[in-house]
């Protein structure tokens, strides 16, 4: 099963906010072209936002019905500000009456440092209720604070809720060795790929340390739509050994690249979901790679 991890989808340019995305010309992430992009793989984990710091919202509800409409393939994930008051409610809502199934949060977005007393209840309750956490980690707002983004502070966190699973976005970029570090700590923290593969050396050593310190098994696919396709990402995932060819460079074993695509990751989230057929025939890309 291929399950993109990291898309996100909206209708207008006003829902992630003004100045929450810095991105010329400005991307479109539409319902139609969000369904177009993902129909190569089998899942795809569509997230929320929302940020009273940035004034920022991709509506919990609003990707509930789109996940609604297509519950075969979606899997919500909500936006949850814990500097918000009434956090704790939008969450029940989330869970019991949306059916979202995971939560997305963005401490340099959110303005909050991860260990913060409110931030640590959301944390708990998420365990609690099996929920696992995304930190988005983006830099695409001037006004993000980047202090709070370093993967480190998340430490705490997973040494107070060991059995809460943790998803650290795009490898915890620019601190991939803290991110590293961490997913050899802990057993339940994971990382995505997303938003890193546009950058094929960055990509390709980032993966190498992964490889060299032995934690390629705790990363997860994400294309990071609407800024990159998955079949692009899966396609420059499968292209990173160019680097090592005629060159002393390290090869990341190919049968490890592939685990990055086709892993399990609603198993390891603790995610279930209906079942449904696997979708891999239908694109060229993955017949292409098969060994």
């Amino acid at each position: 099963m291929i399950v993109d991890c990291h898309t996100q989808v909206w209708n207008s340019h006003a829902q992630p906010g003004r100045g929450a995305w810095v991105a010329s010309p400005p991307v479109q992430a539409d319902e139609a072209r969000h369904l177009a992009a993902v129909d190569p793989v089998d899942k795809a984990i569509v997230l929320a936002f929302k940020s009273s710091y940035l004034q920022a919202e991709i509506p919990n509800r609003f990707v509930a019905e789109y996940v609604r409409r297509n519950p075969g393939k979606m899997i919500g994930f909500a936006g949850i500000d814990p500097t918000d008051r009434d956090w704790l409610e939008e969450l029940r809502i989330a869970q019991d009456e949306l059916h979202l199934k995971g939560v997305v949060v963005s401490p340099e977005m959110q303005d909050y440092h991860p260990a913060d007393t409110r931030a640590m209840r959301l944390y708990e309750q998420c365990a609690v209720r099996g929920m696992p956490i995304l930190f988005e980690q983006s830099h695409r707002s001037p006004a993000a604070k980047m202090e709070f983004a370093q993967p480190m502070l998340l430490d705490e966190v997973a040494r107070e809720y060991p059995n809460l699973r943790l998803v650290i976005g795009r490898l915890g970029y620019p601190w991939v060795s803290q991110t590293v570090a961490l997913l050899g700590k802990h057993p339940h923290v994971y990382t995505d790929v997303a938003g890193l593969l546009p950058q094929p050396w960055l990509s390709y050593t980032a993966l190498l340390e992964c490889f060299e310190y032995g934690v390629l098994d705790k990363l997860l696919f994400g294309s990071d739509f609407p800024y990159r396709s998955p079949a692009a990402c899966i396609e420059g995932l499968y292209s990173l050994n160019q680097f090592s060819h005629g060159s002393n460079l390290r090869p990341i074993p190919r049968e490890q690249l592939r685990g990055i695509v086709e892993r399990d990751t609603l198993k390891l989230l603790g995610i279930s979901t209906p079942s449904t057929v696997n979708q891999k025939a239908k694109s060229p890309i993955f017949a292409q790679h098969e060994d």
